[in-house]
């Protein structure tokens, strides 16, 4: 059958459970946003390895984001329409492309290939995430299940950060940057391996041929403005932390493999925190853990600088990991029960665009204040934000379940 097939959608409850079909989901997910992650941390050190500043650093990583922003809204309506397949096939091409591109472009020592690799690398994640993340809220129930499908999606990205900065900066020590490219250029023929084993499941066509509705409508929801508010500054956060724990580490003196247990300490805490999510996801108030989440990353975003050594950077990425890490369970999962689920799609492209949005200013911004300051300013820049966007979050109302 192919993904355009027609076929009845009976929603929720098409799913009677969380099976193999949702393992493969997963396991796609944790493979294309691994081969992201490998590119990016091989990109950021070989730049940094030739005598770039830290200016080139947010560049390369802006250029991540750049790609979501032309491709989110596409790949929501891609997903609504053709269901599972089809964009995740589109995604791994482009994560094959993107790491192939990368692999040469250090080959040959060209900045500007390197570029388009990083550029081709954030779109595939982007047309990726958004059909994965459709097709898991699919399988869920109700409210609770809907925090532990979502904590289980947000634990592929995380397991990837964990153990991809980790992998990748042994394999430059090691073997040097042309091997761990070439890891990364296998990990999307994983990904595809796995995605064919999740089961056909097309949505159904909209009733009588009608236009769909545009994906700003959902912006009159206030709920939904407010969470999307939320979810930009959390993942701003992010983005600020993967930017100054290279540039710090770097003008530390720290070996690559520091380099990458720092940042993988945040993905591990990420990971951990996310795997609690599972377990006690019927006991989670979301929009509660939102704010508890948004109060403890400001505190630590303020005394990052001030931590010693290596063992203090990954103690203190590691509180910031379970911090950040607990947030996108909580936005998924309010994001589902307030928006139809014939829009999921649209929801989670607009998501995608508003975060990619500021994933693409943040780190340009970052660099010319790192360069113009101190290293750390990024880190106190996000921790204002975060007190201004407290605001919003007191604002988010707990949804009734569906």
């Amino acid at each position: 059958m192919s993904d355009d097939a027609p076929a009845s959608e009976s929603g929720r409850g098409g799913y009677t459970g969380l099976s193999a079909g949702f393992a493969a989901v997963i396991a796609s997910l944790v493979a294309v946003h691994a081969c992201m992650a490998t590119t990016r941390v091989s990109a950021t050190l070989w730049v940094l390895h030739q005598g770039y500043g830290g200016g080139y650093v947010g560049v390369l990583l802006s250029l991540f984001a750049v790609a979501p922003l032309g491709l989110s809204m596409w790949a929501g309506r891609l997903a609504d329409r053709h269901g599972f397949h089809r964009p995740v096939g589109i995604g791994v091409a482009m994560a094959f492309a993107g790491a192939v591109i990368a692999l040469v472009a250090q080959l040959l020592g060209a900045l500007w290939l390197l570029a388009l690799g990083c550029l081709l690398c954030g779109g595939a994640v982007a047309v990726s995430a958004v059909a994965i993340q459709r097709e898991a809220g699919l399988m869920a129930h109700d409210a609770s299940q809907l925090k532990r499908v979502f904590s289980w999606v947000a634990l592929g990205p995380a397991l990837s950060n964990a153990l991809a900065p980790v992998i990748t900066g042994i394999v430059i020590d090691t073997a040097g940057f042309t091997a761990a490219l070439v890891l990364s250029t296998l990990l999307p023929l994983a990904a595809w391996a796995v995605a064919r084993r999740v089961p056909r499941h097309p949505p159904a066509h909209h009733v009588g041929g009608a236009k769909p509705r545009p994906a700003w409508d959902l912006l009159k929801d206030k709920g939904l403005r407010n969470l999307l508010i939320v979810n930009v500054a959390m993942s701003s956060c992010w983005d600020a932390h993967s930017f100054v724990v290279p540039v710090v580490g770097h003008a530390k003196g720290l070996s690559a493999s520091s380099i990458g247990l720092v940042l993988g300490s945040f993905a591990t805490a990420a990971t951990l925190v996310r795997l609690a999510i599972v377990r006690w996801a019927h006991r989670i108030d979301e929009v509660k853990a939102l704010r508890a989440a948004m109060g403890v990353a400001t505190l630590t975003l303020i005394v990052y600088a001030w931590l010693p050594g290596t063992l203090g950077l990954m103690l203190g990425s590691a509180v910031l990991g379970l911090a950040l890490g607990a947030v996108q369970p909580m936005v998924l999962a309010t994001m589902h029960q307030v928006t139809p689920p014939d829009r999921h799609g649209q929801a989670l492209g607009l998501r995608m665009l508003a975060a990619n949005g500021a994933t693409v200013a943040m780190p340009l911004g970052f660099g010319v204040l790192a360069t113009a300051s101190v290293a750390a300013a990024p880190l106190w820049l996000m921790a204002s934000v975060l007190v201004g966007a407290q605001w919003a979050a007191r604002q988010i109302e707990a949804p009734p379940s569906r």
